[in-house]
């Protein structure tokens, strides 16, 4: 009987719908709290959620660390197996086409078994395959251990977003959102740095990079071992025991069942996302050589310029994603992002450095309210899984960016150097285009998205995932359509 008055008292999704898109402006408007000095902030969190945090950085900083290896020494690894730049790139894309089946099964076992053992696993595989990288003698062994890479690190980003941000106090999500977003920049930062240490410098050249990214991963294993689940977790494993015997899989139908176009939502945005960040960083270290004849000191410096931009727009705008509201701080990076494609693409003097710096504090700006934005979308009881695969599934629809971008890089031929047999192609041009386009895909689908700012964590129903707080901001931030709010449900429940 409850039921059913509850069925008939819902709106429409017709209506749901309407009110939706009729308050995309409105509920742009800040949440109402001050942007606040960050160092007060981050005391807020006790030892347990940094250490949590910290272990969850390490994580996600070796991924992207392993990703970069090969984007950041493609010529090498190109001339050492003689192979072309473009066909090195389908490495590139193996990895992202892949990252969804490791999310799909390392989410589900990080949800179901908890954050711990999946993560240790993970770490492990890395270790393997770091290794056997370095090994390889032909391209088809290349490709075929960049394949099982790609399922390796699919597994990592929903289990680290989980474990960072689950026990976080409400007042540091954003900012730990945007310093655990930023182990990505940093991951590649590291990437940067040890390249030019060890595969201009070592006999075994790039070979030594992967050697090398095979150790890191035990001291994080070892990190991990030491820590505990989280509190957030076992509260839920502790809510599903008492509500049924086979808890976890009817939950788990439910959330999927109740958010499925939640899911779709975050899936398309992801895409935008990935193809933001992959089309602004893969081709450009090759862009710097091939094109702009740096010098390998000059690329690293320029790239470490860019990933130090990276770090401090995450953090940035991740910490006023707290007072602004994840989307409204989302397209303000956009926008400012758009207006510096051209000195970023086109700029030739020493004024790049600025350029490729606040242009990457743009894109990781943006990027750096993702892990609480999607974990404040998610379904607590699947939040591992649907964060992952949801970001995974983005990076496959953007698994082809590099080659895509090389592929149409080669309608654009440059002279080449006399001293060169490299042929040199106008990567900037093809970067600008496609950065063009992807920041004006990524603004409108954030415009029309919902947010669920504030959100609990903790409570595994589906039906409690809107909380009171949660009511009380939309009814301030739509108080034009006082005559709706009350009988619409509120942005975050399914249209």
């Amino acid at each position: 009987m409850a039921d059913s008055l509850r069925s008939s008292s819902r709106p429409s999704w017709q209506h749901r719908l309407a009110h939706h898109l009729r308050t995309r402006v409105s509920s742009l408007k800040p949440v109402g709290r001050p942007i606040e000095n960050p160092l007060p902030v981050l005391r807020l969190l006790n030892k347990s959620q940094w250490l949590f945090f910290l272990v969850a950085l390490a994580g996600w900083t070796w991924d992207a660390f392993d990703f970069f290896t090969v984007s950041i020494t493609v010529p090498h690894i190109a001339e050492s197996l003689n192979s072309t730049v473009k066909d090195i790139t389908w490495g590139i894309t193996l990895v992202l086409m892949l990252r969804s089946v490791g999310a799909l099964i390392f989410g589900v076992l990080s949800d179901r078994y908890g954050r711990k053992w999946p993560f240790i696993i993970n770490c492990a595989i890395f270790i393997v395959l770091e290794l056997g990288t370095g090994f390889v003698q032909t391209y088809k062994q290349f490709l075929g251990v960049r394949a099982l890479f790609g399922i390796a690190m699919g597994g990592i980003y929903g289990n680290c977003a989980a474990t960072a941000l689950e026990d976080c106090p409400m007042e540091a999500r954003g900012i730990i959102s945007g310093m655990l977003q930023e182990g990505y920049a940093l991951g590649y930062l590291l990437a940067v740095v040890f390249s030019r240490a060890l595969t201009d410098t070592t006999p075994h050249g790039w070979r030594s990079l992967f050697w090398f990214g095979a150790g890191p991963p035990v001291l994080i294993i070892i990190f991990r071992l030491c820590l505990p689940e989280t509190n957030s977790y076992l509260e839920q494993r502790k809510q599903e025991r008492e509500s049924s015997k086979d808890a976890f899989v009817s939950v788990a139908k439910a959330s999927i069942i109740e958010y499925w176009h939640y899911i779709i939502y975050m899936v398309v945005l992801m895409a935008g996302f990935n193809f933001m960040s992959h089309g602004s960083q893969d081709l450009y270290p090759t862009m710097l050589t091939v094109q702009l004849d740096f010098s390998t000191n000059k690329n690293t410096v320029t790239m470490v310029v860019a990933n130090l931009g990276a770090v401090a727009g995450g953090i940035f705008f991740g910490h006023i994603s707290d007072a602004l509201g994840r989307r409204l701080s989302v397209l303000i990076a956009c926008v400012l992002g758009g207006a510096l494609i051209y000195p970023w693409a086109f700029v030739r003097n020493n004024g790049i450095m600025a350029a490729v710096f606040f242009l990457q504090f743009m894109v990781q700006g943006a990027w750096g309210v993702i892990p609480i934005y999607l974990s404040e979308l998610s379904p607590p009881a699947l939040r591992a899984f649907i964060v992952g695969i949801a970001y995974q599934l983005g990076n496959l629809a953007s698994s082809a960016s590099s080659t895509i971008e090389a592929t149409i890089g080669a309608r654009f031929p440059l002279e080449s150097q006399s001293t060169s047999s490299v042929q040199r192609y106008n990567y900037g041009k093809v970067m600008a285009i496609f950065m063009g386009c992807v920041f004006g895909f990524v603004l409108i689908v954030m415009f029309l998205g919902p947010e669920n700012i504030m959100a609990d964590l903790t409570t595994i129903a589906p039906e409690h995932h809107d909380n009171k707080d949660i009511h009380d901001l939309e009814k301030s931030r739509h108080s034009e359509d006082s005559g709706n709010v009350e009988t619409d449900k509120k942005e975050v429940s399914p249209a």
